[in-house]
């Protein structure tokens, strides 16, 4: 009896039992001060913020935690915590590279610079944000392909999903078309795609270029860069469809032969 009232027995369990509290407590707290202070930040980030916050917190109840239990112990935990000083200071120089992204990966969160599922150009290579973590970014190209960058290496990002981006088609026809008539027709067919798609914005700017073998037309429509490929797709469709009912000629390269 008197072995399970000393404080080796006793101290241990109860600092055990404060640990994993205080982590389910500090958990809570996390998130409730996190919704009330940053609710404007969309659910992606805020989610990601969250997680991270609550690692580092749960990380540092862990540590003081191991470190009482070790007091209790009589072991000197100040000349321990110095000694992990220099080993850190060693592997820190070690591991630079390592600390960079690290550095750097919690920049973009609490920056916002890119969520999870956000499609974007880093140094070139254009993809949708996938489940990544702190030291590499990884994204997923259109054709199924994923890269990982290292943090460090980030220098150019461009993000297509904040905000609404131009969807440019262009058109050609053939130079004995009546102008008028296609632009009537490319004009109305912008008007119904516009209720049909519920598009902000979708207009017909005219002729944008006389090329060699036929008159360009332009069309440019405001929406969501995801939506954008199905949207192109759908458009070229419409436009084929409306000029065969207007007998509207879209040039193809032709092959004549003679012969001698």
């Amino acid at each position: 009896m008197e072995y399970l009232l000393k404080k080796e027995v006793i101290a241990p369990i109860v600092i055990v039992i404060l640990c994993i509290l205080l982590c389910i407590i500090s958990k809570k707290i996390v998130y409730k001060l996190f919704n009330f202070k940053i609710a404007h930040v969309n659910d992606k980030r805020k989610q990601t913020i969250v997680n991270l916050i609550n690692n580092i917190v749960k990380f540092i109840i862990i540590m003081i935690s191991i470190l009482t239990l070790l007091e209790i112990y009589g072991i000197d935990t100040k000349s321990l915590v110095a000694s992990f000083g220099v080993v850190g200071l060693v592997a820190g120089l070690a591991l630079q590279d390592l600390l960079k992204d690290f550095i750097v990966g919690i920049s973009i969160i609490f920056e916002g610079q890119y969520s999870i599922g956000d499609c974007v150009s880093i140094n070139g290579f254009k993809g949708e944000v996938i489940p990544s973590n702190l030291r590499t970014t990884k994204l997923k190209a259109y054709t199924g392909e994923i890269k990982m960058i290292s943090n460090r290496n980030i220098t150019e990002i461009i993000n297509y999903s904040i905000g609404n981006t131009n969807l440019i088609i262009d058109i050609g026809v053939a130079y004995e078309s009546d102008i008028e008539k296609v632009k009537n027709v490319l004009e109305n067919l912008c008007e119904k795609a516009k209720k049909e798609y519920k598009l902000k914005d979708i207009s017909c700017l005219g002729i944008q270029e006389l090329a060699d073998s036929s008159i360009k037309f332009r069309i440019v429509v405001l929406s969501n860069y995801s939506e954008q490929f199905e949207l192109d797709r759908k458009m070229k469709e419409k436009i084929v469809l409306a000029f065969n009912e207007n007998n509207i000629t879209i040039p193809y390269n032709q092959v004549v032969i003679h012969n001698g």
